[in-house]
């Protein structure tokens, strides 16, 4: 275990180089970074909430509105049975409770009701789920003569809702983090909560704004035939509304959506003919396929852009649009079309957040905590460089080498990965710091153990590295294992703390049996002492 071939040796200095190089630009200032070479890495350590300031945000999510958009669907599809099957006629479709009832109006036609019915209870939902056991049934069917009911079951309300929550903690990270650089935290609490952590952030009511609008994106064919009068009347005919346009006044669309914000795949900023902002949108296929085919079948027809219940614009179909383009026009300034081209690619919520409460850290906060953490890890290093040095003497210059490199890897290492730094991330490199020297300390006193045996010194240090060895691989799985469900159970800084401790364990197992191992290797051959320094 004492000799090293080339390879190896190249593979050790290329290793604590690289740590090196990764580490380096925490050390530098921005204009400093930005000078460095391009093949020089440029990344540094990201810190946390706790350390760096910002914004926390608790959202209570109006989960029970997920469930009626689900009774209106239900209704929908039970409205699209009646109308593809001939001689089938349904009547009094209603949503009550958490169920949808409804009448079949011919004796001859209850059997035939039944079997459509049935295909809607036959989806399973939460299949993915491991806890729900390969799915659960989301709709009840019951008859009571000619009276039909489908009813949500208990379960299929709740993964409705924990999808809902789900969905809604996606398009958030989204609008917060749109390019992922931010290192923002989103974690549900309860079954109606969501938690938005935003590290740097100084102004909560630009988030709140941001990430409060539903920015559900519909387009709709327009009722041309409604006078004034009606409007002002509140009359409007069967399966319309009216809603308010954002020039002012009212106007009434057909309820039926031509085609929605979910069939859009990509959304900028840019300007109209006249230069004026604007937002350009793209389609997907089966929405640039509706949306092509509403537009040549109603050539000179108003359509309405709607999103969030406000009319945008209601321009007329000059021509088909068959490209699956178009643009959003009359959206105010070009922050107002770049705010509105984030919300419509981020997607709608699929639930109206509200804002249970707020919580601005300020920097000064997080700097005291930096100063108290370093003091913490200075005053830790050099305890265990004092002791290393006072026990094993020489052989401790060896451990306390391998422990600074061991820190410079773990600094590597965070800021390659891009990891987030938090209060808890700090504790984890500070019970490293004492990890680190816990295999140098075995098999030191195992090298010991082996000379007062009677051992050479070449024979002492290859049966203290060889017997010590399994005895750390076992310790430090252990401790991996703790760490990984750790990180795979908690959220974050517990995440935080899993991360630098698990790194940490990785980096002290190549620097105390791989690093020290090859220092006192080296110095061994070179000096052949006849007895070891211990």
């Amino acid at each position: 275990m004492l000799t090293f071939p080339r390879w190896k040796i190249v593979m050790i200095i290329g290793v604590v180089l690289l740590g090196i190089l990764t580490s380096v630009p925490n050390f530098l200032s921005e204009e400093q970074r930005a000078e460095l070479p391009g093949y020089m890495p440029s990344e540094t350590l990201n810190l946390g909430l706790d350390l760096r300031g910002g914004v926390r945000i608790l959202w209570g999510a109006q989960a029970e509105d997920v469930v009626n958009s689900r009774l209106a669907n239900i209704a929908d599809q039970v409205r699209d049975i009646r109308r593809a099957e001939r001689g089938l006629n349904f009547r009094n479709i209603k949503v009550e409770g958490h169920g949808v009832s409804f009448e079949v109006t011919r004796d001859d036609m209850i059997e035939t009701a039944r079997e459509k019915l049935r295909d809607l209870t036959t989806v399973t939902v939460g299949a993915a789920n491991p806890l729900m056991g390969g799915g659960v049934k989301e709709l009840e069917l019951a008859q009571d003569g000619k009276k039909f009911s489908l009813t949500l079951t208990e379960q299929g309300i709740e993964i409705q809702k924990r999808d809902a929550i789900a969905r809604a903690m996606e398009v958030i990270r989204k609008r917060v983090d749109p390019d992922g650089t931010k290192e923002v935290t989103i974690q549900p609490e309860g079954n109606d909560r969501i938690i938005l952590e935003v590290p740097g952030a100084d102004d909560p009511a630009q988030i709140k704004s941001l990430v409060g609008q539903t920015a559900k994106l519909t387009f709709h064919d327009v009722n041309t035939n409604v006078t004034p009068q009606d409007i002002s009347r509140g009359r409007v005919g069967y399966n319309e509304k009216m809603l308010p346009m954002r020039d002012g006044g009212m106007i009434v669309v057909k309820e039926r959506v031509i085609v929605s914000g979910e069939d859009l795949t990509d959304a900028k900023a840019a300007y109209d003919q006249n230069g004026q902002p604007a937002v350009a949108f793209t389609f997907n296929t089966a929405g640039a396929k509706r949306f092509g085919t509403h537009t040549k079948n109603n050539i000179g027809r108003p359509f309405a852009i709607v999103l969030d219940e406000e009319v945008i614009s209601a321009p007329n179909i000059q021509t088909a649009i068959l490209a699956g383009q178009g643009q959003i026009t009359n959206v105010g300034s070009v922050a107002d079309a770049q705010e509105l081209a984030t919300l419509l690619k981020a997607g709608a919520l699929p639930v109206p957040l509200t804002v249970l409460s707020e919580r601005t850290v300020g920097p000064d906060l997080g700097q005291e905590t930096i100063d108290a953490g370093e003091i913490a890890s200075v005053v830790g290093f050099l305890a265990v460089i004092v002791y290393m040095l006072i026990s094993y003497g020489r052989f401790g210059l060896a451990a306390n080498i391998a422990l600074i490199t061991n820190l410079i890897l773990i600094m590597g290492a965070l800021s390659f990965l891009q990891a987030t730094l938090t209060l808890p991330g700090i504790a984890g490199i500070v019970l490293t710091i004492g990890m680190a020297v816990d295999a140098n300390v075995l098999i030191f006193e195992r090298i010991r153990e082996e000379q007062n045996n009677g051992r050479k010194p070449f024979g002492a240090m290859e049966h203290g590295y060889g017997e010590a060895f399994s005895t750390i691989i076992d310790a430090n799985i252990t401790t991996f294992i703790a760490a990984a469900v750790l990180y795979m159970l908690g959220s974050g800084p517990v995440q935080g703390f899993a991360v630098t401790l698990a790194i940490g364990i990785l980096t002290s197992m190549f620097t105390a049996v791989v690093l020290t191992r090859f220092i006192l290797a080296t110095w061994l051959k070179r000096a052949r002492p006849a007895r070891l320094p211990l």
